[in-house]
């Protein structure tokens, strides 16, 4: 199962009210029953086999593997950790359950889920909150499959898909503006006009474009003086801009300005003293910081952020294209998951049948025997043959079903099959368990036909 609320289903209020940070650390996590005891969420939940809680600013999730009313049982434990009101949660949360909880969980390990269609963070937070789990002991072995299945999707179709590629941010989408005009950015000086979140971020992707230097102009100093410092920058003073615009590449601009702060005069006497070199200026103020007039001026190349959001949107058309293709990938993935998880339940069946029909097999010679008195070992070898084959062919039909069932993920075969053979009758299960205990079984035919069977016990 997956209980979640997300962005989509939740505003940023609500987010923070349900936000389960505190109950992802391995020291206060909870651990269900059976493996210690916790007052957190989960503790109390005998149902819950395992489980993994993922806590984002933009997303909480819980994965979780259990029996009956697992759903309701994570809601009314994750209300009462918030102090908050179960109905109130449950007017955001999303329910997915079997395939419908995985294939969700591979789109959220994929960026496929995120706010921002390809952004790789979300992948780091889910390996994180995933060690966590395992640190608690809170996880098994459906949980730990589908985790590792879902950072091998994720890597596929980052491999396979362009789904993460180009920009979709403001900042991100002018540093590559840059790059296209410029090339390699080694060598080349760019200053920051105005010290906001916009800044920062261009400083960074600057940066990571192998930018030479930064300088960062801000009307407060002491702000210019901490977003230099954090991205080793020099700092300019306002008043000084102009006198050294003609030292720098590129510039951007995103003041709160309420009018026009670099005009095409300063640009033009900057590329006297540049000799023409170009200059590349990006706007990402409202309203503009720059004299669209500047745009007029030859080897000077300006944009504004409604160029930006052209090639933003430009990009993320083509995400939301490749995200299609990634979904097709998933889907793929999902199916082969779903096997695996089939052949869990197919298997104990499988077991169960063949011992229950080894056992009875086993009794029926041995009164047999005792009947029949002194035997030689080519008559007793004879017996044995002959009922091995019997309980080869009269299996035969119920395996083929099971396999069919498997095929299909008809798990009610499976309940069906237990039922007809009385596999889970007290009396069964306790001679099952005695005769292999004591290896009264003379030849062994669940060993046999297990293997002559093994292809309906596909991985």
């Amino acid at each position: 199962y997956l209980v979640g609320l997300s962005y989509r289903t939740a505003g940023v209020d609500v987010r923070e009210r349900y936000a389960l940070t505190a109950h992802c650390s391995p020291e206060t996590w909870a651990v269900p029953m059976g493996r210690g005891q916790s007052e957190n969420v989960l503790g109390a939940l005998a149902r819950i086999d395992e489980a993994c809680i993922l806590s984002t600013c933009n997303r909480v999730e819980i994965l979780a593997v259990g029996e009956g009313s697992v759903p309701e049982l994570l809601q009314a434990e994750w209300a009462a950790a918030c102090g908050q009101s179960m109905a109130d949660l449950a007017s955001h949360v999303y329910v997915y359950q079997g395939s419908e909880a995985i294939r969700h969980l591979f789109e959220v390990a994929s960026s496929l889920d995120s706010m921002v269609l390809g952004e790789p963070q979300i992948l780091g937070q889910l390996k994180d909150a995933y060690r966590k789990a395992t640190i608690a002991h809170a996880t098994g072995s459906i949980i730990n499959r589908l985790m590792h299945k879902a950072f091998s999707v994720a890597k596929r179709v980052r491999t396979e898909t362009e789904v993460a590629s180009s920009a979709v941010s403001i900042s991100y989408a002018a540093v590559e503006l840059a790059k296209r005009i410029f090339g390699d950015m080694n060598g080349y000086k760019a200053m920051l006009v105005g010290a906001g979140e916009m800044a920062e971020l261009a400083a960074t992707h600057l940066l990571q474009a192998g930018i030479e230097s930064l300088a960062v102009a801000n009307r407060t100093f002491a702000h210019a003086q901490e977003l230099a410092g954090r991205f080793h920058g020099e700092v300019v003073p306002f008043d000084q801009l102009f006198t050294q615009l003609d030292k720098v590449d590129i510039v951007i601009s995103s003041t709160g300005a309420p009018e026009t702060i670099i005009r095409a005069k300063e640009v033009r006497e900057a590329l006297v003293k540049r000799k023409n070199r170009p200059m590349f200026f990006i706007d990402i103020a409202v309203p503009r910081d720059i004299d669209p007039g500047v745009n007029n001026l030859d080897n000077v190349y300006l944009y504004d952020i409604d160029d930006l959001k052209e090639v933003v949107e430009e990009n993320l058309s083509h995400r939301r294209d490749e995200a299609n293709k990634a979904k097709l990938l998933i889907e793929e993935e999902v199916q082969e998951i779903l096997r695996w998880l089939h052949s869990l339940a197919l298997q104990p069946v499988i077991v169960d049948l063949l011992g229950h029909l080894d056992v009875m097999a086993s009794e029926e010679l041995a009164r047999t025997l005792k009947r029949l008195g002194p035997v030689d070992e080519s008559t007793k070898e004879a017996l044995q043959v002959m009922l091995h084959s019997f309980v080869r062919k009269i299996s035969h039909n119920p395996l083929l079903y099971l396999k069919q069932a498997h095929e299909t993920g008809d798990v009610r075969s499976l309940r069906l099959v237990r039922e007809l053979f009385d596999l889970d009758s007290p009396q069964t299960r306790h001679t099952r368990r005695h005769s292999h205990k004591t290896g009264r079984c003379p030849y062994r035919a669940d060993r046999t036909l297990m293997e002559e069977n093994s292809h309906v016990q596909q991985d």
